[in-house]
């Protein structure tokens, strides 16, 4: 067994979201739409407001005997556009129920149409609500992606267990609640002045770099501790890991427009080459706090990357047939976890610690005892 036991720190402190594209299954093109004369729906409109908002109830009865690919509902009207559910009742070519919300005019809508929501699409648990499964997203739609939302919304074992609620008297029960919101002018628009902070520019393929910088930065320890690190005036921020990270952050707190990334890259060593190649976001991560840590030895913030990112695990192992037990402890700075039919992160890390059998190939050598049959570790 291993047992997670983060360090403490002293410090202030996909759901992958797609248009819903049928996606290939063996080249064979997906299958046309076909009405439903026993879908039935329901709107609940609230009263309007600056945005409005409205939510839409929809029950498809006799789910379990669909034979369609995908479904629509009825549409609704939510800021003065017309809206409507999109489902895959057996999943987009996945193992999960697949939904999006989906202009329902588009096809007939001016050249350069565009509009922004922010949207809840919900399958309703109609024996215990509290476990109902809810997603949120937004989404400016356009022609080109005219509907979003989520191929694996959730698993179809779930959603056709009958023990599980979802399914009552063979009836679903879908709700989508959408916030229409004023289309953004990215290019008039104020960053700094909406909400208080700015961007990095993208050098070509650097936006995994970027997402990391930004989290880093967000760090108030961090952050300080970077600021604490000793330069001299003859460091060049493009030959210097902590100056040009000095120089990113304090850009990032004070500039008013997007800030490069190209002092740093240079400090890597990087060439243009480099920032069009798409790097392992991890690899970086590991690389970067190493030279920080190096740099920061000897100063009056060293000992701050482990004290911020260094966890434990404890690998337990525990023979069957004899009595013996064994414990290490180990540190760590990541892990990586697998999120390959899991639910959430919290599943990922139950299926990291999970107990694992040891035999055959993978039998385990216990000291005095020799190799055995089964342990648990």
């Amino acid at each position: 067994m291993t047992v997670m036991m983060p360090a403490p720190i002293d410090q202030e402190d996909e759901e992958v979201l797609v248009p819903h594209t049928d996606l290939p299954e063996n080249n064979h093109q997906p299958m046309e739409v076909v009405a439903q004369p026993e879908t039935a729906n329901a709107v609940e409109s609230q009263p309007v407001e600056d945005p409005p908002s409205s939510r839409f109830t929809w029950r498809i009865e006799n789910f379990s005997r669909l034979n369609t690919k995908k479904l629509y509902s009825e549409q609704f009207v939510v800021g003065g556009y017309k809206w409507r559910v999109l489902i895959f009742p057996k999943g987009n070519n996945v193992d999960y129920l697949s939904m999006y919300l989906d202009v329902a005019d588009s096809a007939s809508l001016p050249y350069g149409w565009s509009r922004y929501a922010q949207f809840s699409l919900a399958v309703v648990n109609q024996i215990h609500n509290k476990y109902s499964v809810r997603k949120d997203t937004q989404h400016q739609f356009n022609a080109r992606e005219s509907d979003w939302g989520f191929t694996s919304f959730m698993p179809l074992g779930e959603l056709y267990d009958p023990s599980r609620g979802y399914l009552v008297n063979d009836t679903l029960i879908v709700e989508a609640e959408v916030l229409v919101r004023r289309i953004v002018d990215y290019w008039t628009y104020d960053s700094k002045k909406e909400t208080g902070y700015v961007g990095l520019k993208n050098q070509g393929a650097t936006c995994y770099m970027n997402s990391l910088l930004q989290t880093l930065y967000h760090i108030p320890y961090f952050r300080k501790a970077v600021y604490h690190m000793p330069t001299t005036e003859n460091d060049m921020p493009s030959g210097s890991i902590p100056l040009a990270l000095q120089s990113l952050f304090y850009k990032l707190q004070y500039s008013d427009t997007s800030v490069a990334t190209k002092e740093l890259t240079k400090s890597f060593g990087w060439d243009t080459y480099d920032s069009f190649m798409q790097h392992d976001v991890q690899e970086l991560n590991r690389v970067l706090c190493e030279k920080l840590e190096d740099k920061m030895k000897g100063t009056v913030v060293e000992g701050t990357i482990q004290k911020l990112f260094e966890g434990h695990h404890m690998n337990y192992i525990e023979c069957i047939n004899v009595d013996y037990k064994s414990t290490r402890k180990e540190s760590f700075y990541d892990l990586q976890l697998d999120v390959k039919g899991c639910r959430d992160v919290y599943a990922s890390f139950d299926k990291y610690v999970e107990v694992e059998r040891l035999e055959g190939d993978n039998k385990y050598h216990a000291e005095q005892y020799g190799l055995q049959v089964s342990c648990y570790s």
